[in-house]
């Protein structure tokens, strides 16, 4: 008979041939925690009609609703002859909650009694700082917004209702641009495109911002904090001075990424307008960045990561792309003292092999592997024609091959099999030797006869291509700028921002390197004996995924910031911060131990300018104390506008006027993390009402790489201490499926369009409320899912939630705060729906300073649809139906539906902002706070006040109404079995017989039975007529009780259960069953209550209804 949870478990049953598979669930028990193990119920919702406040009790007891409309199944009566008796819900709040109308107005009627800062204000609690994580002012919003936004929203509206002073500004990251055609950016002067710049982003900033405020966030929208403001930019600069003093700046060469032939002098023109971003390496003493778009995944690095992984996560590498891949020699001309392979072999040259051809103009030395068997082989030259037909038709042989006699070239030992047949040449092992033992030996450069040594590499030199010699360009591939820093190798890069090369090029000067470029390399090489042969090799090659071309590699010269000095008290602080999730700490952990220098600067115009001159012979730069702050105190008035477009001679201090002519501005801009990295300073440092460090940051958890990484650097290597108390990270989110949202899948939620609904009919609108609702269901700290079915899931959780709040505004419509009952004369009952409201609050409360929305929202959706409307509003029915207005029980029940709606109201409001307001406007009595205060708006109501005395309902009593609950429960699945067999229709048409095995539980029934209270009377609970307590089942016989059942409660006590039709005559106005009916003269169809209830004088307020 029972479920599986339950703890009942069926013996046998009588003339059942099927029970259905539903249960209630026994109310939430506390007594022994603090926290409730709550079970989720995301996909297992009740099944009751929200156009019905609760078809259950519909369908088992219909008779005071039916009796207000004064007409029943199968049968006429008087026109409504008791109906001005019968006190039926009155409310003007709507079922439907109408969003896309009603949540704007609700929004409005904040603003325009500015609610949040009013309350904010008024509190007393201490002060709460949230500080915002700017987002990238460069689009629309999507779903990671979103719940972002939401996340923080709830949590500031719940310390407002602590209590607290909440600060909240929202910030933007405005240092981005838009995609714009090229040959339009080639038009734009410098100024011009940072007026089109900050044009774009202030107007996405706008639109953003009323996004967010159509998301229900609260904040202070009037003075939100932007990265372009000069106050902003000025704070920026009085820290990068401040920061000088506490970090070593140096400008150092590091490889870049570039997208070949998309870009232009411009950093804006590269990347369509978005700043890029390094992705630094640490290996002992020394750094270098990848410098990569930054709408790539903008996160630096860690040491075990390699240069594949970084490609793969800023490019695509798709198949067939076809270089030209050359076998070259480079004439070997010096050795140590203590090698003698000249002597052997005066021609002796060292065969390498690249798929990059113009890369040689930049070749610095080759690298060996120390550990590999290297052999000199001598090539059969009789044996080779370089005009003989191949089956590569593209492949060539060089004239190398031809015009010596004997060539001998070093090549690993184990790669001499596949160089004869890629060469077509017999290949004669002369000797053999380590990597080790042509180390320091020299070489003439093919291309310009500069001398080059040979170097020993790491473990990426192997034999499984090439010639196991490796040509190495520091200036163009990151193994070789790792061995070049090893040897002090010069890092040569003769490439420009256009992919051409640069006069240090010498004879390709102004050819592209992917172009014409390669195919004059390839001449050169031909022309200088070098080239031993030329095929076309396909294979896979970083693609910029945004302009779908090729990228290359160079070093460039950037400025640094060392983080060496102050990595351990980075770590320190990291140790003192409250980490949610806690694992969250282990990842910034390994990311900040493994950080090496911090690339500050970009090559773009959009941006805060690095404050520096150069010489313009020297090229020394110019940056002090000095010269910062004068900087600074410009651009506080003018803005960074004025870098570009003020003169040398007046950026400067009146000290070094006198030298302007002989200074140049600097043309970077700082790295975007460290304008968002120095919020804490711009803003938390500035703002009144605001304090540092922050009481919590809240961001994705690729932030742990970024902003929080960034903030967390600028902060401790100037104030030795985190910016924040407390970080929480969540997850991304992705569709229902799991996959990552794209516009090419097709399958992206927007949060506008749920709000607001599509053009599309299935585009339903569902209001920021349940979007909201999504928000606090989820587990934040992993990825999460949405799409169309969790949305109705929510949607339908939603619906429940307001249609129960709608029943306990609707049965309170005639209350005052006088009614109340005292707490000593309730009912058991309704003691016990109070330890279970008070119970439900307080670990609300935990779950919320704990963060863990998710455990909130399982525990209202199970308090609203299990405990209360499949338990004691559907028992509460019949005394606020037909109790009589005034009546005792009445009150007694409409005392804990006042504390019940007070409750669930002001919780769920952080969540549910505009449905918890609604209902606020919508309360039938004012609430009045400690202060004396008349709460106009929920916010204003505070955080409900812990009752301990609710919470000290003794533990056995709760033990005993988590039983009557079980049985509540069998009772009702007997009693439809004899629905189906058509015994009854309502269950208010049976009678209950009990009988149990243990004398205790027996005597609390009888007890219940006989109660002086009607409202704990057991036939009250089960909705039925009437209950037997039997004391033995010896007279039973089927045909006086036709359905019977039986059951285990705790695995040994037996209790058993029939059920009959009711005795006596059905009552006119509350349809109980009872012998009473037919006794009284002057309502002869009424039950005893029913005739004492009408039998009184009509309260004014009942009669008018």
């Amino acid at each position: 008979m029972a479920a599986q949870s339950s703890s009942y478990k069926a013996l046998s049953l009588k003339n059942c041939s099927s029970f259905r598979n539903t249960t209630a669930i026994s109310l939430l028990h506390f007594r022994r925690s603090s926290s409730a193990k709550l079970l989720p119920f995301l996909s297992s919702y009740c099944t009751h009609s929200g156009t019905e406040y609760y078809s259950s009790s519909k369908r088992r007891s219909r008779g005071p609703v039916m009796a207000g409309k004064g007409k029943s199944e199968g049968e006429k009566q008087e026109d409504g002859k008791y109906k001005h008796t019968i006190d039926l819900p009155k409310t003007a709040f709507g079922l439907r909650a109408n969003s896309v109308v009603r949540e704007p107005e609700i929004q409005r009627l904040w603003d325009e009694n500015q609610v949040f800062s009013k309350v904010s204000s008024r509190n007393n609690g201490g002060s709460f700082v949230l500080h915002d994580g700017p987002p990238y002012a460069n689009g629309d919003l999507h779903m990671g917004h979103a719940l972002n936004k939401i996340l923080k929203d709830i949590i500031n509206r719940y310390k407002l209702l602590q209590n607290f002073q909440v600060h909240y500004v929202p910030g933007w990251d405005c240092h981005v641009l838009q995609s714009l055609d090229q040959d339009a950016r080639k038009e734009l002067t410098p100024i011009k495109l940072r007026a089109k710049a900050a044009k774009f982003a202030k107007t996405t900033v706008k639109n953003q911002m009323a996004a967010f405020k159509r998301f229900g966030v609260w904040a202070d929208w009037d003075h939100p904090y932007l990265t372009l403001d000069p106050e902003y930019e000025a704070a920026q600069l009085s820290y990068y001075l401040l920061h000088m003093v506490h970090v070593n700046y140096a400008r150092l060469k590091c490889l870049a990424k570039w997208p070949y032939k998309g870009i232009s002098t411009e950093a804006e023109s590269r990347f369509t307008g978005v700043p890029h971003h390094e992705l630094l390496l640490q290996r002992r003493n020394w750094s270098f960045a990848i410098c990569v778009p930054n709408w790539m995944e903008r996160r630096p690095l860690d040491q075990k990561c390699n240069f594949v992984k970084c490609g793969s996560e800023s490019a695509e590498y798709p198949e067939g792309h076809v270089s030209k891949s050359i076998y070259v020699k480079f004439r070997l001309v010096s050795v140590p003292n203590s090698c003698k392979l000249l002597e052997e072999f005066p021609n002796l040259g060292l065969a390498i092999w690249t798929t990059t051809p113009w890369t040689i103009p930049a070749n610095a030395a080759v690298a060996v592997n120390s550990k590999l068997q290297y052999a000199v082989v001598e090539v059969n030259s009789s044996s080779v024609d370089t005009n003989a037909s191949s089956t590569n038709k593209e492949k060539r042989l060089g004239n190398v091959l031809k015009e010596h006699d004997k060539l001998y070239l070093i090549v690993a030992l184990d790669l001499v099999p596949t160089l004869e047949a890629k060469w077509d040449s017999k290949l004669i092992v002369k000797t053999t030797f380590t990597g080790a033992e042509i180390e320091n030996c020299r070489y003439v450069h093919p291309v310009d006869s500069r001398e080059c040594p040979v170097v020993i590499g790491g473990d990426y030199i192997t034999t499984e291509s090439g010639t196991g010699l490796v040509h190495t360009a520091p200036g163009h591939g990151q193994e070789d700028y790792v061995t070049g820093l090893k040897y002090g190798l010069p890092v040569i890069s003769p490439v420009n921002d256009e992919g051409l090369f640069t006069e240090e090029a010498g004879q390709f000067n102004g050819l592209d390197v992917l172009g014409n470029g390669n195919i004059a390399v390839i001449e050169c090489l031909e022309k200088n004996l070098s080239m031993i042969m030329v095929e076309p090799y396909k294979h896979k090659y970083p693609y910029d995924w945004r302009t779908k071309k090729p990228t290359i590699f160079r070093a460039t010269e950037q400025w640094f910031a060392s983080v060496e000095g102050f990595r351990n008290a980075a770590m320190d602080a990291i140790n003192q911060v409250t980490w949610t999730p806690s694992q969250a700490e282990n990842r910034i952990t390994s990311m900040t131990s493994s950080r090496s220098d911090w690339c500050i600067s970009r090559q773009r115009t959009w941006g805060v300018p690095i404050p520096v001159f150069y010489h313009v012979d020297t090229m020394e730069p110019l940056m002090n104390e000095e010269t910062i702050d004068h900087i600074k105190s410009i651009i506080s008035q003018k803005g960074s506008d004025a870098w570009w477009y003020m003169k040398v001679e007046e950026l400067l201090p009146e000290k070094y006027r006198g030298e302007a002519s002989s200074y140049v501005k600097g043309t970077d801009t700082m790295d975007v993390w460290f304008d968002s990295g120095s919020s804490w300073a711009a803003v938390l440092g500035k703002r009144n009402g605001l304090s540092y460090p922050a009481d919590l940051y809240l961001e994705g958890t690729d932030q742990h790489r970024g902003w929080f990484q960034s903030s967390l650097l600028t902060s401790v290597a100037t104030n030795g201490k985190a910016p924040y108390r407390g970080v929480i990270t969540h997850g991304f989110v992705l569709d229902e499926r799991g996959f990552k949202m794209s516009k090419s899948l097709g399958n992206v939620v927007d949060p506008r369009t749920v709000i607001e609904g599509g053009k599309d009919q299935k585009d339903v609108s569902f209001g920021a409320d349940v979007l909201r609702l999504w928000v606090s269901s989820v587990d934040y700290t992993g990825d999460v899912l949405i799409g169309a079915k969790v949305l109705r899931q929510m949607s339908d959780i939603y619906r429940k939630l307001r249609g129960t709040l709608r029943f306990l505004l609707g049965n309170l419509h005639d209350w005052k705060d006088d009614y109340a009952v005292p707490y000593s004369e309730l009912p058991m009952i309704d003691q016990y729906a109070l330890f279970q409201l008070e119970s439900v609050t307080k670990n609300i409360k935990e779950s919320y300073d704990n963060y863990q929305f998710f455990k909130i929202f399982q525990i209202i959706q199970r308090f609203v649809v299990v405990d209360l409307s499949n338990f004691y509003l559907d028992v509460a029915k019949d005394r606020l139906y037909v109790g009589g207005s005034s009546s005792a029980t009445r009150r007694s029940c409409q005392t804990v539906l006042a504390a019940q709606l007070l409750n669930i109201v002001r919780v769920i409001a952080p969540i549910l902002p505009h449905l918890a307001e609604d209902v606020w406007q919508s309360l039938p009595f004012p609430y009045t706070i400690e202060d004396g205060h008349t709460a106009k708006f929920v916010f204003e109501s505070r955080w409900p006040v812990l009752n301990e005395r609710y919470l000290s309902f003794p533990e056995e009593e709760v033990n005993f109404w988590g039983t009557i609950l079980e049985l509540r429960t069998e009772v009702n699945k007997v009693l439809e079995i004899a629905r189906t067999s058509k015994l009854i229709g309502s269950s208010l048409e049976a009678k209950i017989y009990l009988h149990a095995s243990d004398d205790v539980l027996v005597q609390r029934l009888l007890d219940m039975c006989a109660s002086d209270n009607d409202a704990d009377t057991l036939h009250r609970i089960f909705l039925t007529s009437q209950v037997e307590i039997l004391s033995s089942l010896e007279n039973t016989e089927s045909e006086d009780i036709p359905c019977t059942g039986e059951y285990l409660i705790q695995e040994n006590n037996k209790v058993w259960i029939g059920v009959s039709h009711a005795n006596g005559l059905k009552c006119e106005r509350c349809w109980n069953f009872s012998l009473q009916v037919g006794s009284y003269d002057d309502h002869p169809s009424l039950c005893g209550r029913c005739h004492s209830v009408v039998s009184q004088p009509i309260p004014a307020l009942a009669a008018a209804g």
